[in-house]
């Protein structure tokens, strides 16, 4: 796949189902609707997407990728906290911990590797 973009995974109808006719990015970057759980996992998405293009910008393509992965999983992080914070599920909830356990310890993992660049 050499010089391809991937298409984005193809989600299932339930996670779709409301998404018919919002703008993505405006609802991302101005949260004006939903709850206040809903909300606050836009908010989410607004740090992690600049953070991610700003890492992004770093000369070296191994570099630029940790760069970018790095708020990437931070964004993860920060909505399995949400997700904590607000959600009632224990399969969720569950899945937000190991998300944010996983994680934490890759941005570690990054961090140690740009260290030795």
């Amino acid at each position: 796949m050499h010089g391809a973009v991937a298409a984005p995974a193809q989600l299932p109808a339930i996670c779709l189902e409301n998404a018919k006719g919002h703008d993505m990015a405006a609802m991302a970057a101005a949260p004006a609707e939903g709850d206040e759980g809903h909300r606050a996992m836009a908010a989410t998405m607004d740090a992690m997407h600049s953070d991610m293009a700003a890492g992004m910008t770093a000369t070296d393509i191994d570099v630029a990728f940790v760069c970018g992965m790095i708020p990437h999983h931070q964004g993860a992080i920060d909505m399995a906290r949400v997700e904590l914070q607000y959600g009632k599920d224990e399969w969720a909830r569950a899945m937000a911990q190991k998300v944010i356990d996983a994680q934490e310890q890759e941005i570690v993992d990054m961090l140690k590797w740009l260290e030795g660049k």
